[in-house]
């Protein structure tokens, strides 16, 4: 196995590439009991079009999901309760861009690893059981669509994209699940769980050496085909909408406000970008920001005000969100501060401050066994490595936030979403 060190956070990573194309990353901790195992897929709730073997298919929106939801299905019963049973705490995610499974124990970690990759690699649907789960997550639909945090920012993402399926709920609708059958699950796992499109990350006081010869033992030992996907048609620099209002109840407005970037490429360059992104929106909307201190002072938001960007192959964009008694006098003044910085620039000791409290929360953020695994899948489907952030924070510079500001905090680029509430 390839070693890499990051002596600037004091971390060690394994990798090697199996001959079936997975990619195994271990981070290991002998200092430590318990162990935590992360198998994930690049397949999210985006991936809805995609062409395998030279066939183009369109899939309903919440495949993905639904898929996570029955992976867990098994011939001979259900993995979760066997993970259980060996004391392991298991469960499993899908966001717009990946589905991960995963699991942390401190004792019988080879056998949960076992189970974990097999469940994960062997499907197992039946028409019943993809029926009666459409009941299941038809209700959990409901229940988020009734989310007014869930509903203001799927609006905002409706008005920052006119194309790209990041504006479609990664659970899908009642609708969009009706259409899912078994035979659409086995084609999607099929043409996106091949070990060669999927990462194993282990962080705990474990062999690398030992984890590659379980998944070689567990896995296909061949790479299959691996689907080409498709975002739809490349998104304009000018927003969808400007401003999306609904009514639900709430008891005070809350908003959501969006600034729509350019697509990041992949690798470096990405990190480099995401990195950028979250230091500018420190600077602007950050707690120790001088806008922060005035909108607070002003009643125009309270404790539960957040922000930060994200970052997605084919969209890029800053967000920031939470109560206000007039969020269009928030949208203003953010546009204020963004011209004044174009004017003025980003004062040096602020900067200074708010990076080091970003590197400061990253570093601590390494303490998670999770944030190391999760954060590993993720940055290796992007074209990087997680700890490369340590190498590349020192050379980031304050004009690169300006520009970004500059850039896209502009009116053409900007939209808002409100949910206000009900009348009467």
């Amino acid at each position: 196995m390839e070693q890499f060190a990051f002596p600037q956070v004091g971390e060690q990573m394994y990798r090697e590439k199996l001959p079936n194309g997975l990619s195994v990353f271990v981070f290991p901790k002998p200092e430590f009991q318990k162990g935590y195992a992360f198998f994930a897929t690049n397949y999210g709730g985006m991936d809805m079009r995609f062409c395998l073997n030279g066939e183009w298919q369109d899939t309903p929106a919440g495949v993905a999901h639904f898929l996570e939801h029955k992976m867990f299905d098994t011939k001979d019963g259900n993995a979760l309760q066997d993970l259980a049973a060996n004391g392991a705490s298991p469960n499993a995610f899908t966001s717009n861009a990946i589905t991960g499974y995963y699991f942390e124990s401190t004792e019988k970690f080879e056998e949960n690893l076992r189970i974990l990759l097999s469940f994960v690699s062997v499907p197992w649907f039946t028409r019943e059981s993809v029926d009666k789960e459409q009941g299941i997550i038809g209700q959990e639909i409901g229940m988020i669509e009734d989310d007014p945090d869930w509903k203001v920012f799927m609006n905002l993402m409706a008005a920052l994209y006119r194309n790209h399926p990041v504006r479609v709920s990664v659970a899908g609708s009642v609708e969009s699940i009706s259409h899912i059958t078994a035979d659409t699950l086995y084609a999607c796992h099929k043409a996106f769980y091949d070990p060669a499109n999927m990462v194993l990350c282990v962080a705990g006081p474990v062999d690398p050496e030992h984890i590659c010869e379980v998944a070689r033992e567990i896995l296909p030992k061949e790479a299959g085909p691996i689907a080409a996907k498709d975002y739809g048609p490349q998104e304009p620099p000018r927003v969808a909408q400007e401003i999306i209002e609904e009514r639900m109840e709430v008891s005070t407005p809350i908003f959501q406000l969006g600034y729509k970037g350019d697509a990041l490429a992949q690798g470096q360059e990405r990190l480099r970008g995401e990195l950028v992104g979250e230091l500018a929106m420190e600077v602007l909307l950050g707690s120790s920001s001088p806008l922060y201190a005035k909108l607070y002072r002003e009643g125009l938001i309270n404790r539960n005000f957040a922000y930060g960007c994200e970052s997605y192959p084919g969209c890029f964009f800053l967000c920031a969100g939470g109560e206000s008694k007039d969020p269009e006098a928030v949208r203003a003044a953010v546009a204020g501060e963004a011209d004044r910085i174009g004017r003025d620039g980003v004062d040096g000791r602020l900067w200074e401050r708010v990076k080091k409290g970003v590197y400061g929360n990253k570093v601590r953020g390494l303490n998670s066994f999770e944030n190391l695994c999760v954060g590993q899948a993720q940055a290796f489907f992007a074209g990087h490595d997680y700890l490369d952030f340590a190498g590349m924070f020192a050379s980031i510079t304050k004009e690169e936030a300006e520009k970004l500001i500059a850039d896209y905090v502009t009116e053409e680029r900007t939209a808002l979403s409100v949910v206000r509430p009900k009348e009467g």
